[in-house]
């Protein structure tokens, strides 16, 4: 028997787990999210899908679009998607908007698998979730809220627009808006979105409840779920739901402030019908992206205040995008507590950590810096006004969907520019925090300085 020596055994290396589990859950989700594009691009472009055929580039735009919940479109959704392509759209919406890992682990429980820890990573950081041991009730529960919600929205419209447009067609409609607005998509089956309804109570209150309820954060309607009481929720809760009421509020009143005298937009309506409008224009920027008045009609000042809404956004683990509610709150939170020079930064008695702090500002800083090469970008690319390439380059990182009129004159390259960003506003925040989220330890450590700031 041969004597055993070092050299001459088999020498088992372990793979570095930590560098695989820390790249794997970023270009997993991005994977998943552009394999669904590409999956959709090519159902759009199926004869059956449109009314007269369309080119690759169009069919890749709108399947983006969707994927990613936004809803610019180059073309009209009303007029060149047969019943077959305005259903592949619905379904990309629905995907995009309650997430892939949603329906992948309900779909992996339904068929008795198990989900490791690298799966249960990547979920996890889908959820926004640092809790990985309810991932799996979390995701069924998200899945069963979002169906119910959207059975109501359903019901409500198709009842509602049935002596308008008969029982078949109603209940297509009733279908594809409510997912559209559940998801904060924004993908209309008419040219002027909602506009036909601007003054009308049952489609504005219906419509924006979807929505809001899409965009306030699943985890938020699960804690209100569980325990009912404002004293029981848990601080990022309180956060979400004060922040979503304050914001809300002060935007309602801006805008009719701002539009009340306006011709274009509120002046011929009635005053029931003017506050309905500054309701819709006012929550409708948090990433929804429908319209009951015209976009491009509005002041630049009603302007300005919905460029700041559709950067802001909804809340997280929610079918909305922008830097979130909670991100902007903590900012000025932040903000305040500096000029007061507090040591700590606290809300509903409770510290704020550093780190959370350090993330905030990390994400909105990157979303900045994106956003302006998105404009640098357009404007090299486009021949159209400054203010309508910056309100379509944040509603495209915000996955708001709104516009002043310029995506369907989009160049090639602009086209790119906004598709680039519409991906990246829907996945960009889930993977900038998994990065964030794992803190490197350095063993050498250098003085500190005092630099000048301001």
């Amino acid at each position: 028997m041969a004597a055993w020596h070092p050299s001459t055994s088999p020498i088992v290396r372990k793979p570095k787990a930590g560098r695989k589990i820390a790249a794997a859950p970023p270009i997993i989700l991005c994977a998943s999210f552009l394999l669904l594009v590409l999956l959709g691009t090519c159902l759009l472009k199926l004869p059956q899908a449109t009314v007269a055929p369309i080119s690759w580039a169009h069919s890749l735009f709108t399947a983006t679009s969707a994927v990613t919940v936004t809803g610019l479109s180059v073309l009209d959704t009303g007029t060149a998607f047969t019943s077959f392509g305005q259903i592949i759209i619905a379904l990309l919406i629905q995907l995009g908007g309650l997430g892939l890992m949603t329906f992948a682990v309900v779909t992996l429980i339904a068929l008795g698998g198990k989900i490791n820890f690298l799966q249960r990573t990547v979920i996890r950081e889908a959820f926004n979730q640092t809790d990985a041991s309810t991932l799996v009730s979390t995701a069924k529960s998200v899945l069963y809220f979002s169906l119910l919600v959207e059975s109501f929205g359903m019901v409500i419209l198709s009842l509602y627009w049935l002596p308008e447009l008969g029982w078949k067609t109603s209940l297509f409609h009733g279908f594809f808006y409510t997912i559209s607005a559940f998801n904060n998509a924004g993908f209309a089956l008419d040219s002027r979105s909602l506009m036909p309804y601007v003054s009308d109570p049952v489609v504005n209150l219906t419509i924006t409840g979807l929505f809001i309820i899409g965009g306030l954060g699943f985890s938020v309607w699960l804690d209100l779920i569980r325990n009912r009481r404002w004293v029981l929720l848990t601080p990022y809760s309180k956060l979400m739901i004060s922040g979503t009421v304050i914001i809300n509020a002060v935007a309602v009143i801006l805008i009719y402030c701002i539009e009340y005298d306006n011709p274009h937009t509120l002046a011929p309506l009635t005053q029931g019908g003017k506050w309905l409008a500054s309701w819709f224009q006012a929550v409708t920027p948090r990433t929804a992206g429908f319209n009951t008045l015209a976009i491009d009609q509005l002041k630049d000042a009603t302007t300005s205040v919905m460029l700041v809404l559709m950067f802001i956004g909804g809340g997280s683990m929610s079918t909305a995008s922008g830097i979130k509610v909670v991100t902007f709150i903590v900012l000025i939170l932040a903000t305040y507590g500096y000029l007061r020079r507090d040591a700590a930064i606290q809300v509903f008695k409770r510290e704020i950590p550093k780190e959370t702090i350090n993330k905030a500002l990390a994400l909105t800083v990157i979303s900045i810096g994106i956003t302006w090469l998105a404009i640098f970008g357009l404007l090299l690319s486009e021949n159209a006004p400054m203010i309508d390439i910056i309100f379509e380059a944040i509603s495209a990182l915000g996955t708001v969907g709104l516009s002043r009129g310029l995506t369907a004159s989009l160049s090639e390259t602009g086209e790119v520019i906004i598709m680039l960003m519409m991906f990246i506003g829907r996945l960009g925040p889930l993977t900038i925090a998994y990065f964030l989220a794992s803190p490197r330890t350095h063993r050498l450590r250098y003085p500190e300085t005092k630099l000048v700031i301001g």
